[in-house]
């Protein structure tokens, strides 16, 4: 088993090519892009199981071709068998449609509250996979993928996706970061936090929310976390993140903080 993650810590990744962070035998994990220079960077991430792969949270449609290129580097177009979409926003999945286009036959993985609104980015005929009823994907080679709803973080129907193999959590939204000085992997967490809290206090449900997320995954080996936003959290400071989400005043608390009771 090999995380790749460390080796680019403190280092300048090349962004023409995609970015290998997990290999064990035939069984992958890359980083996709995207390198727009905004503090909204968007994190692209391709799993690779033989002759099998999946996109996690393929991104918006100004990036399309970039990733498609990226990901043709290490797979081929019809090796593509899915995509995860976490939640419905446009910087998240609104690609799907040009994926769909070019692979007709491509699973969206999702919940039912994400594809009740995914078709108003124009298409509906495409197959769902519901991790709502189908709490895990299984590659043809065995090595599985678990799906962890997270509701209200910050969607209803928001969820993460635990790799079973590589110990990655792949978060979506939550633990995502904020910065214009970014960097592939966490170098200093402390300095981090204000990257997140620029994120997380506006856009988390509660407290409630957040803490019941960490109670669900508390007992899970994760080796690192890998969101949407911002950089990939390594095994250095998982447990700094998790009391993070832990202990975050964030949303409701803030906006109505005053209300005797509100968490």
């Amino acid at each position: 088993m090999s995380n790749l993650i460390d080796t680019y810590k403190n280092y300048e990744i090349d962004l023409e090519k995609v970015t290998c962070l997990f290999k064990k035998d035939n069984y992958e994990i890359f980083w996709l892009g995207i390198d727009n220079e905004t503090a909204f960077r968007c994190n692209v991430y391709l799993i690779k199981s033989g002759n099998e792969a999946i996109i996690v949270d393929p991104g918006s449609r100004a990036f399309f071709e970039v990733v498609k290129k990226r990901a043709l580097q290490v797979v081929k177009l019809e090796e593509i068998k899915a995509i995860i979409v976490c939640h419905q926003d446009p910087d998240v999945c609104a690609s799907m449609i040009d994926w769909l286009e070019i692979l007709p036959n491509l699973k969206v993985i999702t919940t039912e509250r994400t594809n009740v609104l995914l078709p108003h980015y124009g298409k509906d005929d495409y197959e769902f996979f519901n991790i709502n009823t189908c709490k895990k994907y299984i590659f043809k080679s065995g090595e599985e993928l678990e799906f962890i709803e997270a509701p209200f973080l910050h969607f209803s129907g928001a969820f993460a996706t635990y790799d079973k193999t590589s110990n990655f959590l792949f978060s979506g939204d939550i633990w995502a970061a904020l910065d214009v000085d970014w960097e592939l992997v966490v170098s200093d967490f402390d300095k981090h936090i204000s990257n997140m809290n620029l994120f997380h206090i506006d856009y988390m449900a509660s407290n409630l929310a957040t803490r019941g997320f960490v109670n669900k995954i508390k007992d899970k080996k994760i080796e690192a976390i890998l969101p949407q936003h911002g950089s990939i959290i390594n095994s250095d400071y998982v447990q700094e993140a998790l009391t993070y989400l832990k202990e975050l005043k964030c949303g409701l608390y803030i906006i109505y903080g005053d209300i005797s009771g509100c968490k």
